[in-house]
C-alpha cells in the first residue's frame, strides 16, 4: 500500500499516476466534496460527491480515511482497500498527511509512505500559477497550508524531492521496487522454500 503526498502543487498526482501506468497498481481514486476542475473526469480522477452524501459516507464508516483539505472533503473508499488486499495485488494512494496518517494506523505492515518535497517555496507557487487552475487567493491559501503539510514530512518512510520530473520518478519507482523486495514482503515465499528443501532427498556426498 504505497502512499503518496506533498503539498499541492509539488507533482504528487503527476508522479502517481505514471508510477501506476508502468506497473499497472490499482490507483485509489478519491471521494471528494470540491467541484472538478477542467478536464477532470468523474470516476477517473476524482469521485466528486456532495456534502450530504461524503457525510452519509462517513456517518456509514465507508472510508478508510477521509481528511478536510482546503476546505474540502476527501476520503479514500474501504471498500477499494478491501477489494485490493484480497485481490493480492499493490494499492497506490495519492492522499495528504492524515490519509497517510490513518492508513499507516490501520495497516502499519503493509504500507509504505512517500512524501514528494518542491525544491522550493518559490518554484512551488510558480507552478500553482502556472496550472491556472485556482484564484490567486485559493494559491495563497495553498502556499500557507503548505508549511503545516511540510512540517508532517517526518512521518514518511521516503523524502523525494521533485526538481526534475524524470529524477523524481526514476527514485519513487526505486522506492517502489525495493519496498516490494523487503524481507517481510516474502517471508512466506522464503518460507515455503525452506519447508520444501527440507523435504528433498539430500543428494549423495563425493
Amino acid at each position: 500500500m504505497l502512499v503518496i503526498s506533498s503539498p499541492s502543487g509539488a507533482g504528487k498526482t503527476t508522479l502517481a499516476r505514471r508510477l501506476a501506468g508502468e506497473f499497472d497498481l490499482h490507483f485509489s481514486v478519491s471521494y471528494t466534496t470540491r467541484e472538478p476542475r477542467k478536464d477532470e473526469v468523474q470516476g477517473e480522477d476524482y469521485h466528486f460527491v456532495s456534502p450530504e452524501r461524503f457525510a452519509q459516507m462517513v456517518e456509514g464508516r465507508q472510508f478508510a480515511e477521509w481528511a478536510m483539505v482546503h476546505g474540502n472533503q476527501y476520503g479514500t473508499s474501504m471498500a477499494t482497500v478491501n477489494t485490493s488486499l484480497a485481490n493480492g495485488g499493490d494499492c497506490l494512494f495519492d492522499v495528504d498527511y492524515q490519509g497517510g496518517r490513518q492508513i499507516r494506523r490501520l495497516w502499519p505492515a503493509e504500507s509504505v509512505l512517500c512524501f514528494i518535497l518542491p525544491p522550493s517555496m518559490g518554484e512551488l507557487e510558480r507552478r500553482l500559477r502556472q496550472r491556472a487552475t485556482d484564484t490567486s487567493d485559493a494559491i495563497e491559501r495553498r502556499l500557507a497550508m503548505a508549511h503545516e503539510e511540510l512540517a508532517h514530512y517526518g512521518e514518511y518512510d521516503y523524502l523525494v524531492v521533485n526538481d526534475n520530473l524524470d529524477q523524481a520518478y526514476a527514485k519513487l519507482r526505486a522506492i517502489y521496487v525495493a519496498a516490494g523486495c523487503t524481507r517481510v514482503r516474502n517471508d512466506a515465499l522464503a518460507q515455503a522454500l525452506l519447508r520444501e528443501a527440507a523435504t528433498r532427498t539430500p543428494c549423495p556426498k563425493p
